[in-house]
């Protein structure tokens, strides 16, 4: 067997990618930022890297190819009608690509974009082995058709339709036993109905996934543009990065993994605006951090909520990190395009409380406390998870206000009660608090544990609603 396919999942983002190898030659599919782990990878196998595989321009991360190409002289590869600027082959439909014994066939797959591609790799016999389906075909659902909409040509539903007629057309007709390799998984923005699992069968996907078994053309496209949240607003920042010839990892470290003494901190807050962004856990975090910082936690989906929560990639950002953690954090922001990270804080905040800095805090009770209060008294109460949570169960006095759209809802917490917060476990509710602490709304108090927790107690909820499609 002269094949190799290695799936390389990064959970905070959910996303796959691959590396394929036949008889010394390799294929990277969708590489994240930091080259060097692919090439170590055919390295240790003495394989030497000829393409870098592009499913379509991502939103939600920065790819690595252009760097990737660059340090390996790999020829990067697109779908049809794709625009770069940076030498890449753009491929046409249905052409193949030969890696050692391997075929890789090019198959584009409009309606995610314009331009995706899924590439169906053909064993050495050429009977079709797997398909890397990028952001058209995930396990349990399909790309979102609204991210590649243009004003006055090509709508949501013009999009949704070229998906449709390429799943039937291209993906459908392949073996049931074709297994697919899907760019994404549970917990990524560019799909709204994912399942955890990262790989199936095409055949089971054909019995299980709700937009594969729409009756009609008509009814996929009304089940697949239903109830799509608003992307992020860094993903077009994205798309531009990747169509651009963005640098690589290493430039950006350089930069951001500067030791900053308080009074640098100080001087870059001041004079270029920037952002402290403390990525300690939640409850290290209430204990004690510089005023007006925003905590989002590195031990969480930190890169899609900074992404979420800070809608400019251009951003001047001052870290705030556990220390050995600040070179994770650079890199985690760098792969969503964060790339003004101006350094950190040396010293953690244990040098900030040194240099006689002011500090602030958060409360942050238990479940149990919670409750108590709750039976004494009527709270102000806040859910910032996301709408499938609450529409599932949520506790009968709160109101809804989702993280990922908080700005949109400032004017509805009490500016003169406290504001009690929660989300599932606690660490989206640690991220609302700050940004509220940040924006002057001082009497905010953190839920620890969340609604997990918050089920235990005695405190009324709504009965439960299984939202699975």
């Amino acid at each position: 067997m002269t094949m190799k396919i290695e799936q390389i999942y990064t959970g905070c983002l959910a996303q796959g990618a691959y590396y394929i190898e036949s008889n010394g030659e390799a294929a990277v599919i969708d590489p994240l930022r930091e080259s060097q782990p692919y090439i170590d990878r055919a390295e240790k196998s003495g394989a030497k890297i000829k393409y870098v595989l592009e499913t379509h321009f991502h939103a939600d991360f920065v790819s690595g190819h252009v760097d990737l190409a660059k340090r390996t002289g790999a020829t990067i590869v697109y779908g049809p009608t794709a625009k770069t600027e940076f030498p890449a082959h753009v491929a046409t439909d249905g052409e193949e690509l030969k890696l050692g014994k391997l075929t890789i066939k090019v198959l584009h797959t409009p309606g995610h974009t314009m331009e995706s591609a899924t590439y169906l790799l053909l064993d050495e016999a050429g009977k079709p082995h797997c398909i890397f389906s990028g952001d058209t075909l995930f396990i349990g659902d399909v790309g979102r058709p609204d991210l590649a909409q243009k004003a006055g040509s090509v709508t949501m539903e013009d999009l949704a339709g070229h998906l449709y007629d390429s799943l039937h057309n291209k993906i459908m007709t392949l073996p049931d036993d074709v297994i697919v390799y899907p760019a994404h998984g549970a917990g990524s923005a560019c799909g709204k109905n994912m399942s955890k699992e990262t790989w199936d069968t095409l055949g089971h996907q054909k019995q299980v996934n709700y937009a594969l078994k729409a009756a009609s053309k008509e009814q996929f496209i009304r089940e697949v543009t239903d109830g799509i949240l608003p992307p992020p607003a860094y993903f077009p920042q994205n798309v531009a990065m990747n169509r651009a010839s963005t640098p690589g990892v290493a430039s950006v470290k350089e930069k951001g993994l500067r030791a900053l003494t308080p009074e640098q901190v100080e001087l870059e807050v001041e004079s270029q605006g920037a952002l402290v962004l403390d990525t300690r856990p939640a409850q290290v975090f209430k204990d004690g951090f510089v005023p007006r910082s925003i905590n989002i936690g590195l031990r969480g989906d930190f890169a899609p909520w900074v992404g979420t929560l800070i809608p400019d990639v251009k951003q001047p950002v001052v870290l705030v990190a556990e220390e050995g953690s600040e070179e994770e954090a650079v890199t985690r922001l760098a792969r969503v395009g964060y790339d003004n990270v101006r350094g950190f804080l040396k010293g953690g905040m244990a040098a900030w409380k040194a240099a006689g800095r002011e500090t602030d805090s958060i409360e942050s009770i238990s479940a149990e406390e919670f409750c108590q209060r709750a039976k004494k008294d009527k709270l102000h109460i806040y859910d910032v998870r996301k709408p499938g949570e609450w529409n599932a169960e949520h506790l009968e006095d709160a109101t809804f206000t989702p993280l990922q759209f908080l700005n949109d809802h400032l004017a509805e917490f009490s500016k003169s009660e406290p504001c009690y917060i929660h989300c599932a476990g606690g660490y989206r509710s640690m991220v609302a608090a700050s940004i509220l602490k940040a924006r002057g709304l001082h009497n905010v108090i953190d839920v620890a544990g969340g609604f997990n927790a918050i089920k235990c107690t005695e405190l009324p909820v709504t009965a439960f609603v299984c939202q699975a499609k």
